[in-house]
């Protein structure tokens, strides 16, 4: 498995346009078993995204998709940098294992 947490930091007040984007555009991404978007609670204009994927290669592939890149497009002008980013291996946990059965 493959898993990525990286934070965003975000246009004041861009918050709830830019994870409202995030979410609707990754829905259907094959190869993810978990894609998760936070608030940081001590930043009001910040995010974390988690995320665990079969593969990097299906991560990678994600990138080229349609509603992906569509997504990318119109939080990009809201998105003011990418924080702090970690590649991780993730081995299960409560939720991922039941992800990982049903894809």
């Amino acid at each position: 498995m493959y898993g990525l947490i990286g934070k965003m930091t975000l246009a004041p007040g861009q918050r709830a346009l830019v994870v409202s984007t995030l979410l609707d555009g990754t829905q259907a991404m094959p190869g993810c078993l978990s894609y998760i978007v936070a608030e940081d609670p001590s930043d009001a204009d910040a995010i974390w995204v988690t995320e665990v994927w079969v593969s990097q290669a299906d991560h990678q592939a994600s990138l080229a998709l349609p509603a992906v890149q569509a997504a990318i497009a119109k939080a990009r002008p809201h998105i003011t940098g990418f924080a702090e980013r970690f590649e991780t291996t993730p081995l299960g946990g409560y939720g991922l294992a039941a992800a990982g059965r049903s894809g």
